[in-house]
């Protein structure tokens, strides 16, 4: 489990198909109350006529401008007192931004150095062949050794275009910042919504991994609702309802090879522990 001063990491745009990775960020900000350390100046990063800003009402009435941005964000002092191990979470939570990424990327390590964050955990989702009825599946990677050894996971082999995801990912890297990665694949054929159900996923994952635990419930009525809603849309279509049946089968036999791979794998060290040499052996 990931100890000391955590970040999260999630960005609107390239890396966020269906609002997935923000979407578990921003629920998380709403239950800690979270209130923002830090910002950029969007100015500086933000092209307004592709990330245009949004006019909203206020509780008050007013008609209020909202800038896309990036923020550091923290929990509440309330909320630190009555879960004090909420003081060493961070939350960087924006959309990604349009131009100058190496200024960009240096201004928000910075901010991470500021606040001597011990390790990064990144967010992202991309469209995949998934059914919409199963758990979302979550792969880790990372280019940190003692990451890949403690979860057994692997670099990353991509090679092509990506987004600022990887170029803040390098930099905290280079600085001896950890960072673990987690990308999400949410169904191709459902892009145009926001996949609440994906985002219940992370938050899995989040608490696996540091140990916090957050209320899932208003997210999983609204996954109970986006699940029903597809099922209607497919119901009525019967090449799409072969295409989805076609890929449950498919996650159901790769669920299968891991969960045997996973059992025959308790099995081996099980084995070896019982072995009368056993107590002789360095415990790893």
């Amino acid at each position: 489990m990931l100890t000391g001063r955590i970040l999260l990491v999630a960005f609107e745009g390239w890396n966020d198909a269906t609002e997935a990775a923000s979407g578990a960020l921003k629920a998380i900000a709403e239950q800690i109350g979270a209130q923002t350390l830090e910002a950029v100046d969007p100015e500086d990063y933000f092209d307004f006529q592709f990330s245009r800003p949004i006019i909203e009402f206020d509780g008050e009435g007013n008609r209020v401008l909202s800038w896309p941005g990036c923020e550091l964000l923290q929990a509440s002092p309330e909320q630190i007192a009555e879960r004090p191990e909420l003081d060493r979470l961070y939350l960087l939570l924006g959309t990604e931004p349009s131009r100058r990424w190496l200024s960009f990327a240096a201004e928000i390590l910075e901010m991470v150095q500021d606040r001597e964050i011990d390790a990064v955990v990144m967010l992202g989702a991309m469209l995949a062949d998934v059914p919409h009825t199963r758990p979302m599946q979550v792969f880790k990677s990372s280019m940190n050794q003692q990451l890949m050894e403690r979860y057994g996971i692997e670099p990353s082999t991509y090679q092509g275009p990506v987004g600022i995801l990887t170029v803040l990912g390098q930099a905290f890297e280079a600085e001896g910042i950890p960072v673990l990665s987690l990308w999400g694949s949410v169904p191709h054929y459902v892009h145009n919504t926001t996949n609440p159900k994906a985002a219940i996923g992370f938050l899995s994952e989040i608490l696996e991994l540091t140990g916090f635990s957050f209320d899932s419930s208003a997210l999983a009525e609204q996954a109970f609702e986006w699940e029903r809603g597809v099922d209607d849309m497919t119901a009525s279509d019967e090449e799409m309802l072969s295409y989805v049946s076609q890929l449950e089968k498919a996650r159901d036999a790769w669920d299968s090879e891991q969960v045997s791979g996973e059992a025959l794998a308790r099995e081996f060290e099980r084995y070896l522990n019982d072995r009368p040499d056993s107590q002789d052996r360095p415990k790893s």
